[in-house]
């Protein structure tokens, strides 16, 4: 989708035909590991394996990732307010 290509515009990247790109879409065909692969490839991705046990944490990254970066605030502020202005009671040096 993010470059407007159809399953033709694909298929044609990859080397099959139209009708299969879509069953592998629709999931009425298992691609074999190495069409994956160049499916995968021709799109610019990565194919990971990762360990069922880091899972949430992969997730948790690639949804840190999306997340628009928010404003950095200091490490000890107490609320949003501005500090209070400084007492003149004091000896300046």
């Amino acid at each position: 989708m993010k470059r407007g290509w159809g399953q033709r515009e694909l298929g044609s990247a990859v080397g099959l035909p139209q009708p299969h790109i879509s069953l592998i879409e629709s999931g009425d065909v298992v691609p074999r590991f190495d069409t994956l692969l160049d499916i995968v490839r021709v799109l610019d991705l990565d194919l990971l394996l990762v360990p069922r046990s880091l899972i949430p944490a992969v997730q948790s990254l690639i949804r840190a990732q999306k997340e628009p970066e928010s404003a950095e605030k200091p490490l000890y502020a107490a609320d949003e307010e501005e500090p209070a202005p400084e007492s003149k009671d004091h000896d300046e040096f």
